[in-house]
């Protein structure tokens, strides 16, 4: 996902090459089915230019692999989406970015959240977000703007009291401890977990420290089963592709196994506290 974009198109067109190829179909009589110019193929195939949906629909119909049509274009559509840099997102301050988080959440029908240091934003209260965005702020320098940051971040949690949505919250045990801000408003922060608990369509798991490892892990959030959100270091990165989506949806099940709610959860959370 960190591939330049001249990187990501030579991925597509060497998936392409290798469709073509599978079907025993040489470049030549691809290009003349399609009166194409008889230089796409190769364009195409090693990266020098992006193909179109038609240019797409076309390998799959005469390659014989309509099956893989989809994939294909959520491929292309991702190599100008995926790889956003922080510095773009939040050029002019957080807002902006706190803003379309608004839209995904919302047109969501079920969210799937896996936090492995820090609560999730949907949960924070304001004292706990001013924390987090004041430290992003000083982080990528960034224009101040934590007052309008922290409003549209507790906007945001608006959607969890629709009833026709879902949230399932998974966090490592780690995130209980993570300090932002200060003791009182770590406080606060455990309070609301522990009121999470209770809302309607609100599953809430921590994973405990003593759980085994099982996969490799990062923060991520699923948008039903369409979009997985990934924050890194330097980008945000939207993944798309069926195939990547599905080995998150595995990910995320698998956390969810390892997870304790309920009762337990409500123990790990108490003694949290009680470590202050």
């Amino acid at each position: 996902m960190t591939e330049s974009l001249h990187q990501q198109r030579e991925s597509l067109g060497a998936r392409l090459r290798e469709i073509r190829f599978h079907a025993g179909l040489s470049g030549a009589e691809l290009a003349r089915r399609n009166r194409w110019d008889a230089s796409k193929v190769s364009k195409i195939e090693y990266g020098k230019i992006k193909p179109s949906r038609e240019d797409l629909e076309a390998y799959c119909r005469d390659c014989g692999a309509e099956d893989q049509l989809a994939d294909l274009i959520a491929t292309r559509q991702n190599i100008d989406t995926a790889y956003l840099e922080w510095r773009k997102v939040l050029s002019t301050g957080t807002r902006r970015r706190q803003q379309a988080s608004i839209t995904w959440e919302s047109e969501a029908r079920i969210l799937r959240w896996y936090e492995p240091v820090l609560i999730p934003g949907l949960l924070q209260t304001a004292d706990y977000a001013a924390g987090i965005l004041r430290k992003v702020i000083e982080f990528q320098q960034i224009p101040d703007d934590l007052d309008q940051g922290v409003s549209k971040r507790m906007e945001r949690q608006q959607v969890l009291y629709q009833r026709d949505h879902l949230f399932h919250f998974v966090i490592a045990e780690q995130a209980l401890y993570t300090t932002v801000g200060d003791d009182q408003t770590m406080a606060g922060q455990m309070d609301r977990l522990l009121a999470v608990q209770g809302m309607p369509r609100v599953t809430l798991g921590i994973v405990p420290r003593t759980a085994p490892f099982e996969t490799a892990i990062t923060g991520f959030v699923m948008f039903d089963s369409t979009k997985v959100l990934v924050e890194g270091i330097t980008a945000e990165l939207s993944i798309t592709q069926p195939r990547e989506i599905k080995v998150y949806h595995r990910t995320f099940d698998v956390l969810a196994n390892q997870s304790v709610t309920g009762e337990a959860a409500r123990t790990l959370i108490s003694k949290a506290v009680e470590s202050r």
